[in-house]
């Protein structure tokens, strides 16, 4: 089982674990909310509000439109090499509104935790949010704390919500790919999903993997300079590089072709995948993202991903093509070609 990650102050609660009563409304539920969540998120001593507020000067001034997002975290362990259900959350909603071309600007944080989760457990997921939401310099300004019986959740779910804002003549979407593209990713593929499987311990296999988990704003911030014609960004989550590619193709109406030879997978990676049957192009990352850029940008593209801390196994993956609209086919390395299909369940269930 993992660690926990420390605890700054433990909080001043008469009892160890969270009862029913911490979701009644009353006295209980302020002194958890404060105790824990105000505590950890910053705050302390100004008033509660049911909702964050915003000067619209400041966001229009950021640029053009408001972009807008939630996600939903019921990853299974809780703490895992790497990061934790907190992190992941903070992480993964600032990445969904960066690869729109969006400036995360705040997110918002609900939690619905089941009876009987030791408190010092939700202190630590709450600490571990307030550190990377603070180190990317993105606010948890506004949340909401729900407590259901025992079996009627699996421990602790959270959902983030995030607003940001695009800039103005900034066009990128998932459906602006065009023949002769070029696809990058900034780095190693599948080390979220190893870490969650090496890290529920069914299997009797020693992996030193860590999860990718990670705010991907800045990079994305670097690439968009180097490269202003990107046409589509994708953060690989679930499903991976496949699920990507394949909504890629199907959303542009194009054909994708990628060299097995030029995907970066860490040979750890490699390893557990070929042991375990499983394929690591439909592995979940939380820190890699799909680029499609122009041809003619595509050099400065991948030196700026190469450039930045979290681009630095950054690679050109394929191309762009216009081949049956929506498929995606991978030269192997012994020169074959298959079929890249979207899968239609997952190959690891509660990654994310």
């Amino acid at each position: 089982m993992n660690a926990l990650p420390p605890i700054a102050r433990v909080p001043r609660l008469a009892g160890k674990t969270v009862t029913l009563a911490h979701g009644g409304g009353g006295g209980a539920m302020r002194e958890l909310v404060d105790e824990v969540f105000v505590r950890a998120f910053g705050g302390a001593g100004a008033p509660l509000e049911d909702q964050a507020r915003f000067a619209l000067a400041g966001l229009a001034a950021a640029g053009d439109r408001l972009a807008f997002t939630t996600d939903s975290f019921v990853v299974d362990p809780l703490f895992f090499p790497g990061g934790d259900i907190g992190k992941l959350a903070v992480c993964g909603t600032i990445n969904d509104l960066a690869v729109g071309g969006a400036k995360p600007v705040a997110l918002s944080c609900a939690v619905i935790v089941e009876e009987g989760l030791p408190v010092d457990t939700l202190f630590a997921v709450a600490s571990s949010m307030a550190r990377t939401a603070a180190e990317a310099g993105v606010p948890i300004a506004t949340g909401d704390t729900k407590v259901v019986a025992r079996g009627a959740c699996d421990k602790l779910f959270v959902t983030t919500t995030g607003i940001g804002v695009v800039p103005a003549g900034l066009e990128v979407g998932i459906g602006r790919a065009r023949p002769g593209d070029v696809i990058l990713v900034n780095g190693l593929l599948g080390d979220h999903g190893a870490a969650i499987l090496g890290a529920r311990g069914d299997l009797a296999l020693e992996s030193t993997i860590e999860s990718d988990c990670a705010a991907l704003h800045g990079l994305v911030d670097r690439l968009v300079a180097a490269a202003p014609g990107v046409r589509a960004m994708r953060d690989a989550t679930r499903g991976g590089l496949a699920a990507v590619l394949n909504e890629l193709a199907e959303a542009s109406g194009v054909s994708v072709e990628i060299r097995e030879a030029d995907v970066p997978l860490r040979p750890e990676v490699k390893g557990f995948c070929e042991i375990l049957g499983l394929d690591p192009l439909y592995l979940a990352n939380e820190g890699k993202l799909v680029a499609v850029v122009p041809p003619e940008e595509a050099a400065a593209a991948l030196a700026a991903l190469a450039g930045h801390p979290l681009g630095r196994g950054a690679a050109i993956i394929g191309t762009v093509g216009a081949g049956r609209p929506g498929r995606v086919v991978m030269e192997s390395v012994l020169g074959g070609r298959r079929l890249v299909d979207m899968l239609v369940g997952d190959q690891l269930p509660r990654i994310c």
